[in-house]
């Protein structure tokens, strides 16, 4: 591995944060010097300075190979989270460094768990610098390290498929250069395009910029205690809806349907998949809600069951209302959705709706051999034909995804699970939904949960958005390195 072209790449994720760090800044002298200020200024500087430094003290290498890639991608998060804990840690207040640790890795991988019993007693700065990491994670810090590494790196594309998922790579049919165009121009159209319609629906201006933030990250994390139910606003509430759905989808079919001015893409089966699973639901939990509570109108049982099934499905987690008292049926489907999630080619976590759709016709294709051996049978995925090899991966993957799950849940019994949410909380931090059942439901918070948990939480967290497979790659490259 070349160290200089990693410490050079690694250190352009660094600026990033520490760029957002500086409008944190900003954004406290525009409230009259918050008490953040300080805590963000030195984060600031130590940020910028580390990430600087080897653009000052290192030459500029010709050429990135593949490990040095996936090394890349690993460092660029875990110092992102690192660097993104020190304005709470400094700050104080609830922030321990188990605390600032678990709020930063929340925020950078877009899954939204906080460990705030009060989110309206941190100042306007800190708020500002919680919802950037979401912004900074949604969009990816590799994406950020791939506009700027030069399109005739041979590991560009390699790169692209790694943070955007092999899922990705046949949908959008064409070169790295053009899918990381397409993912940041859908990203930040939904984000700017969010933040307009949050100003009409009468939210204030950084209220607007924070949500959008959060909505087009597919993050959750709010400015206030009641999240998007604070505004008290059904217009807020349905297009917070609309807005977790199309960040929740493959930004490819956003950017087909408006340049080319087709609804074509609409007809992915996929998408169509994903809608119609929403929809039915959304619709059981809507039922179970009304029959749970005669008193609550039909309008208001289906927006609630609507809104929270699109809140978790897209991993994004805001609320309207505590799902806590929710009755057995919806709250089972709540983890159903939080396990399969959004599509490939989006900014959600998980497992992937488009493997739940491979999965399906992998069984289907078998079933059809049982049944007739001599005949020939294709998985087909869309337009394409897929081929064993190519479906593979994808079911080794489920099976790998289920293992980690497993594995983690174990531990957080071994060690100590006062609370009982070693399964919905591992389920909901691998997903990178955020939000689980119960005290850490949609309105509820993980700062009662052991240490031991919340740093095996934030492992997950990891997992779900990076995808376990380059993680596992990095690591074999560590274990046979330092076996050399």
């Amino acid at each position: 591995m070349n160290l200089k072209v990693i410490s050079r790449n690694v250190g352009l994720a660094l600026l990033v944060s520490a760029l957002f760090m500086l409008l944190s800044v900003f954004v406290s002298v525009a409230h009259g010097n918050d008490s953040a200020l300080a805590a963000l200024l030195i984060s600031f500087s130590i940020t910028f300075t580390v990430g600087i430094f080897p653009f000052i003290f290192v030459r500029k290498a010709p050429a990135i190979s593949l490990k040095d890639g996936y090394m890349i991608i690993f460092l660029s998060w875990t110092l992102s989270f690192i660097f993104g804990m020190l304005p709470y840690a400094l700050w104080g207040g609830p922030f321990t460094v188990a605390n600032a640790w678990f709020e930063s890795v929340s925020g950078f991988t877009t899954t939204g768990a906080t460990i705030l019993e009060d989110v309206e007693a941190l100042p306007p700065s800190l708020l500002f610098w919680r919802s950037s990491t979401h912004f900074i994670g949604g969009l990816g810090v590799v994406v950020f390290l791939l506009l700027i590494i030069p399109s005739s790196s041979p590991v560009k594309f390699r790169l692209t498929s790694m943070e955007l998922s092999s899922l990705t790579k046949d949908g959008y049919k064409t070169r790295s250069n053009k899918i990381i165009f397409i993912f940041t121009s859908v990203y930040l159209g939904i984000f700017v395009a969010s933040f307009l319609c949050y100003l009409i629906a009468g939210m204030s201006p950084f209220d607007a910029v924070n949500h959008a933030f959060s909505v087009s990250a597919t993050g959750g994390f709010s400015t206030k205690n009641l999240s998007i139910g604070a505004f008290n606003s059904v217009a807020v509430d349905l297009i917070t809806i609309v807005f977790m759905f199309l960040s929740s989808i493959h930004f490819g079919l956003i950017y087909i349907v408006i340049v080319q001015h087709t609804l074509k893409p609409l007809r992915n089966p996929v998408l169509v998949f994903y809608v119609v699973t929403l929809v039915l639901i959304s619709i059981a939990s809507g039922i179970s809600l009304k029959l749970q509570s005669p008193d609550l109108s039909v309008g208001t049982a289906f927006l609630q069951s609507t809104f929270h099934v699109v809140s978790y499905a897209s991993t994004t987690g805001f609320a309207i209302g505590d799902n806590s008292t929710w009755p057995m049926l919806p709250s089972f489907l709540l983890l159903v959705v939080s396990m399969f999630c959004g599509c490939a080619g989006s900014t959600t976590g998980g497992l992937k709706i488009d493997r739940a759709v491979v999965l399906g016709k992998a069984t289907e294709r078998n079933v059809r051999k049982i049944l007739s051996p001599s005949s020939v049978s294709e998985i087909r995925f869309g337009d394409q034909i897929l081929r064993e090899e190519d479906v593979y991966p994808h079911i080794l993957y489920i099976a790998l995804y289920f293992l980690v799950m497993g594995l983690s849940v174990i531990v957080c019994l071994m060690t100590g699970d006062p609370n009982g949410h070693a399964f919905t909380g591992t389920i909901s931090s691998l997903g990178t939904v955020g939000p689980s059942l119960g005290t850490i439901g949609s309105l509820g918070n993980y700062n009662a949960e052991p240490v031991s948990m919340k740093l095996i939480f934030t492992l997950d967290m990891f997992l779900g958005r990076v995808e376990i497979f380059p993680v596992f790659a990095v690591i074999s490259m560590m274990f046979h390195r330092s076996r050399k």
